[in-house]
């Protein structure tokens, strides 16, 4: 009996590592057809004249703005997410810090999904292409 249950056991956790394999084999291409529309649109951002501003983000709670190291353009008129100029995808929301008022908000690129927003409990979400190019069709006349 303990074979068995052994047996079944093993037989789960190899079917939850093939899950979790096909999992991450999708987001991997999901995060590439992404960065290649993030690059797209840096070169016609640039072609078409957009001037890449000084980004800031937000603390997690909403009350603090503060200033980072990264250029770029911001995708959503709350200031939310944006594009670097290093074509990396950013979201502009870092915890709370009085180092940060002084020295400025590091933020890391995150993985770029497809569909912002996605899972996110406000249910606003919106394709990544239709976001950049509603960015791109403003022109410099963004909020």
């Amino acid at each position: 009996m303990t074979d068995e249950r052994g047996a079944w056991h093993e037989q789960r956790r190899q079917a939850v590592d093939g899950h979790a394999a096909a999992f991450e084999a999708v987001r991997a291409a999901e995060a590439e057809k992404a960065a290649a529309l993030l690059a797209d649109f840096v070169r016609r951002a640039t072609e078409r004249g957009l001037t890449p501003t000084v980004l800031s983000a937000q603390s997690f709670n909403g009350r603090t703005t503060y200033k980072t190291k990264v250029r770029g353009w911001y995708l959503k008129s709350n200031r939310s997410v944006a594009v670097g100029t290093d074509g990396r995808f950013y979201a502009l929301t870092v915890p709370s810090s009085l180092r940060a008022r002084f020295t400025g908000a590091d933020v890391e690129p995150s993985t770029p999904r497809l569909v912002i927003g996605a899972g996110g409990r406000d249910g606003e979400t919106m394709p990544l292409a239709q976001l950049l190019e509603r960015r791109l069709e403003a022109g410099v006349t963004w909020p």
